[in-house]
């Protein structure tokens, strides 16, 4: 057989149409290749109990353990009823729970102290972590089942499993397509397999599926994560490659021009941090390759006026600037910052207007048909300098007469397809400027913007305030809640206004499908932003001006909202995620986020960042009914705990594990990313980097390494490959 085509061959080849089916809608396997790199998450051993004290909420698990208790309860005036058994692993206890006439295999099959693999998804019922309805397998070799006895004082391999395919079936599919292992190209040059002493590839995909030792896994381990850091590398060596071929035009601010004009107006001195980055950002404007800069920093660390400035060195060299933003809220509020920051400088060609100023425009999909006319003619015209918009500037219908600059405010909302269109509007390639206030560990900038050079903001201006931060178990201490909304009246009443975040906006959103009820006696729908802002207005904040703002309001009503926000005219604003970046109102000094467990670490951090903007110090209250024990406490307790983006983007990152690494949301398509952690594989990834630029060097286009070029096909599949061309 054909060496490439073997690992190419569809699995309902070789698993069944059915079989076939479930891993192709839920785990994104569709070939032999993509099962053989569907490595196991972890390893049991027979006799050895697994941990239950680590069970993550709302995932699916498989966890060894032993049966501790039965009993079968009856309810509904004994007209149902329900086993309930209790597992045990040694380090904790789980219940599992079976209705209705589906308790009587399970009540036969697991009598107490027998051994077994249970699978299913981790809720919450009365407070206590539960598995209802698990699949399972037995483990004990007298279960009168072959297969399993075979797994008797062996390795057994816990594959990441889903809802109708465990991991025991996935490790039969992989035992039926493992022979094929022995036709995977290797793609490491052999120099640097035999320089590295790694097992082969062939020998590191047996090792990693079934060990006979632990040693087995640690060489399979070892060679594999290199294969990931370096096949990645090399895509980001030859993205590299290829852009310092581009041609672009050099932009140098001209000395007494729109910059210098813009300097001597500041009222106040910029921090070093952006002295410093401005001059990097600088040193790559002048080049005649287009920039890639990525440029990152805390919330508040003033990455909009470092952007600012590259702009405005842009104009002054006779080129256009672009901003683009992620929301209509967040355009509008860079729009009149940079206007109010510019003052006369934003009116250039107007009655009043400086000298050398240019035009500032804004440009979104919501905007009447006049002001879009006018605003589309100074561009074309290249009256407009600045302009600043959402996704609407990428429809064909805009064109700049000279587009030098593209920048990127938080890069992660963006799909690559829309930031590579906006940058396809240069008559050459213009320069490009991605700014993130989510702190991004050096490995991941490594690994995820390769392709970017990195500048880091992390000094606050002077004047900034710190930001407490607690979390309130409104479940479990209800009187913590009614504090919390004294201390928003407190801060009221001083002068200052505060936020309330919740998950939903409410109303006619559609209500998550109802399961059965023992399945959701604990789960109700996430708070809903005008459920909330009613509840406030009527009981605790009586008396105070509460405002709703969310994402489906019409734009001129949120533009509205957040004005006199701004303004002071409201008290508290009662808003879903949206607020999350750029929104800055310095006299906001308290937020309470509800179902502050629905959010992400990052997500929960930039959301923090709104407050403590001006002199008075900021809090923040993380609101949440999620019991003590919980995975979901301890995110918040990290996120209270800490001021540290760099260090939260950690936790964020260990918690969502690699798979999300590589920007799906961003690219669509799957993470190249199984055995590799990209923040313990610091040493691994640098060592990859500078392999694979040496071997990029020597030979862009691979011409003398095949097997190379076939695995970087595979792996890193065009749309992957796509996706790091474009970032």
């Amino acid at each position: 057989m054909d060496r490439v085509s073997a690992l190419a061959e569809p699995l309902k080849k070789t698993l069944g149409p059915a079989t076939a089916k479930v891993m192709a809608e839920s785990l994104d396997l569709h070939t032999v290749g993509d099962l053989l790199h569907h490595y196991p998450r972890r390893y049991e051993e027979r006799g050895q109990l697994t941990r239950l004290d680590e069970l993550p909420l709302d995932e699916d698990v498989t966890v060894v353990a032993q049966v501790a208790d039965s009993r079968v309860l009856k309810f509904n005036a004994g007209r149902g009823q329900r086993l309930e058994i209790t597992i045990t692993d040694g380090s904790g206890r789980l219940q599992l729970v079976f209705f209705g006439r589906g308790i009587h295999k399970p009540h036969k099959d697991l009598p107490p102290g027998s051994r077994a693999m249970f699978a299913g998804k981790v809720s919450v019922f009365n407070r206590k972590l539960q598995l209802a309805h698990p699949t399972y397998e037995r483990l004990d070799a007298d279960s009168g089942d072959g297969a399993v006895s075979a797994f008797a004082g062996r390795l057994i391999p816990i594959y990441p499993a889903c809802k109708g395919l465990e991991s025991w079936k996935i490790a039969k599919a992989v035992d039926a397509v493992l022979p094929q292992a022995r036709e995977a190209v290797d793609p490491l040059p052999p120099a640097l397999r035999e320089g590295r002493e790694f097992v082969s590839l062939t020998e590191a995909l047996l090792k990693i599926h079934r060990p006979e030792t632990k040693a087995d896994i640690e060489d399979a381990r070892r060679r594999l994560k290199w294969d990931e850091a370096f096949v990645l590398q090399v895509a980001l060596a030859r993205r590299r490659y290829a852009d310092a071929q581009l041609p672009a035009v050099a932009r140098r601010p001209a000395p007494g021009g729109l910059l210098d004009a813009f300097d001597a107006k500041l009222p106040f001195t910029l921090t070093e941090g952006q002295q410093k980055v401005s001059a990097e950002i600088f040193g790559d404007l002048a080049t005649e390759h287009p920039m890639h800069r990525l440029l990152q920093g805390e919330v508040g660390s003033g990455k909009t006026m470092v952007a600012l400035r590259a702009m405005l060195a842009v104009v002054d060299a006779g080129g256009q600037a672009a901003m683009l933003a992620p929301t209509e809220v967040l355009a509008q509020q860079h729009h009149r910052s940079i206007v109010e920051m510019m003052g006369e400088l934003a009116e250039g060609g107007m009655l009043g207007g400086a000298e050398q100023g240019t035009k500032v425009v804004l440009l979104t999909g919501s905007m009447g048909a006049a002001a879009r006319r006018q605003a589309l003619l100074d561009l074309v015209t290249g009256e407009a300098g600045i302009v600043i918009g959402t996704h609407a500037l990428i429809e064909d219908k805009v064109q700049f007469h000279d587009l030098g600059l593209v920048v990127v405010d938080e890069q992660h909302r963006f799909g690559v397809e829309q930031r590579d269109a906006l940058r396809g509007k240069g008559k050459q390639p213009p320069h490009l400027l991605v700014m993130t206030a989510t702190p991004i560990p050096r490995t991941v900038a490594m690994t995820v913007f390769g392709d970017l050079e990195t500048s880091v903001l992390d000094q606050l201006p002077a004047g900034r305030s710190p930001i407490a931060t607690h979390v309130v178990p409104a479940a479990d201490k209800p009187h913590f809640l009614a504090r919390a909304w004294e201390r928003v009246r407190e801060e009221a009443e001083g002068g200052h206004q505060a936020y309330v975040v919740c998950p939903r906006i409410g109303d006619d959103e559609e209500e998550p499908k109802k399961k059965s009820a023992e399945d959701e006696a604990e789960k109700r729908p996430p708070l809903a932003v005008l459920d909330v802002a009613e509840q406030l207005a009527a009981g605790p904040l009586k008396g105070l001006r509460v405002e709703v703002l969310h994402g489906r309001m019409a734009p001129d009503d949120k533009d509205d909202v957040m004005r006199r926000f701004a303004a002071g005219e409201v008290d508290v604003l009662v808003a879903t995620t949206v607020i999350e970046v750029g929104v800055n109102v310095p006299n906001a000094t308290a937020m309470v986020i509800m179902d502050a467990d629905r959010f992400g670490v990052s997500q929960l951090h930039q959301l923090r960042g709104r407050v403590g903007r001006g002199s008075a110090p900021g809090l923040c209250l993380l609101v949440t009914e999620m019991p003590e024990a919980s995975p979901a406490r301890a995110r918040l307790g990290a996120v209270a705990a800490t001021l540290d983006g760099f260090e939260l983007s950690c936790i964020d990152l260990e918690q969502r594990r690699e798979g999300d690494v590589l920007g799906q949301a961003q690219s669509g398509v799957r993470s190249s990313l199984r055995v590799l952690a990209v923040i313990d594989d610091e040493e691994v990834i640098a060592a990859a980097r500078e392999e694979a630029v040496s071997v990029v060097t020597a030979d862009p286009e691979l011409e003398r390494l095949p097997e190379l070029r076939t695995a970087l096909d595979a792996l890193l599949d065009k749309d992957r490959e796509r996706y790091l061309d474009k970032g």
